[in-house]
């Protein structure tokens, strides 16, 4: 059974846990959710979703301007320095059933993530109440921490709360103070072919590849001012798309379909499909840009997924 919005908050009622409730738009980032909800007296959260090496997943929730350092968890963690990153897109969907920018302490309800390890901020038991999404970012709850602490113990979970900031000494001498919440038994997914890297900890990501040599490879003997087209295309490194920036996308989608339209016309083309020549190039422009297109619109929203994150760990909420 996959939970869904309704079925939550059907549950936290059933437990009888107080909570209040506020709709508003679909929100990506927590600058955006506060614009909504940051006035009604609760304290706005972020969550991370992140795996290590060996494939064991970790949510991460913590309060908006709590500073999560990455890199200090996971020596926390006993991984090492470099040893957790953001989860992939994919694992969103098969592990917690929950699509980008809805990754609460709510998600562990799903089976699929029983195997997923929970750290909380302690700074959650320091507020009046605490706000989330529940299983979907078109809403957001206002409940306390003991609410969340019996609804996670409903769910055969018990609660850690840990200092998130804190950075003590890992060595020889001194273990990692966190390594009893790597998880034991987690269920492990094949390796996904990534279609673009995951973001790190600071929110950047490395330029995507292109599949642009694939593409010019399909043309027969085009004219020369075709050939500077496609050279320009092959040789040239093709930036990334820039930020979320839609308009500058769709540019990026025309200009690699008006690419291929080029490389497809050709005098030989021409004498061997004739009147045929329009839907041989419709046919192959689809074979050709299937995946170039769907590796751009994965780039386009891992992307808005990355600045959501940014701003999440970069918003700092006023204090009451």
């Amino acid at each position: 059974m996959v939970y869904s919005k309704d079925q939550l908050l059907a549950r936290l009622k059933e437990l009888q846990i107080d909570f209040s409730q506020y709709e508003h738009p679909v929100v990506l980032t927590v600058e955006a959710q506060a614009k909504y909800v940051g006035n009604v007296g609760g304290a706005l959260s972020k969550n991370l979703f992140l795996k290590d090496k060996k494939h064991r997943y970790y949510v991460v929730s913590a309060l908006a301007d709590t500073k999560v350092d990455m890199k200090v968890l996971s020596q926390r963690l006993g991984l090492g320095k470099g040893g957790l990153r953001m989860a992939p897109e994919e694992a969103l969907g098969e592990i917690l059933k929950v699509p980008l920018g809805c990754v609460t302490p709510f998600a562990l309800v799903n089976e699929s993530a029983s195997h997923v390890s929970l750290l909380l901020d302690k700074g959650f038991k320091t507020q009046e109440c605490c706000i989330f999404h529940p299983l979907s970012n078109d809403m957001s709850i206002s409940l306390n921490a003991f609410g969340l602490d019996k609804f996670l113990k409903s769910i055969g979970r018990d609660p850690t709360y840990i200092d998130l900031e804190a950075n003590p000494p890992v060595g020889k001498d001194q273990p990692p103070d966190r390594a009893s919440l790597v998880p034991s038994g987690s269920t492990v997914l094949p390796d996904l072919p990534e279609k673009t890297p995951s973001q790190d900890s600071s929110g950047n990501h490395p330029s995507a590849g292109n599949n642009s040599t694939a593409v010019t490879a399909k043309a027969d003997k085009p004219s020369n001012a075709v050939q500077n087209v496609k050279e320009k295309s092959v040789n040239g490194v093709r930036p990334l798309i820039p930020s979320t920036d839609a308009g500058k996308f769709v540019e990026e989608l025309l200009d690699r379909t008006s690419t291929l339209l080029l490389s497809e016309i050709s005098e030989d083309s021409i004498k061997r499909h004739g009147g045929q020549l329009g839907a041989e190039v419709a046919n192959n422009i689809k074979k050709c840009l299937r995946e170039d297109l769907k590796n751009l619109a994965t780039i386009f929203k891992n992307t808005a997924y990355t600045e959501g994150f940014y701003a999440g760990t970069h918003y700092q909420p006023k204090r009451l």
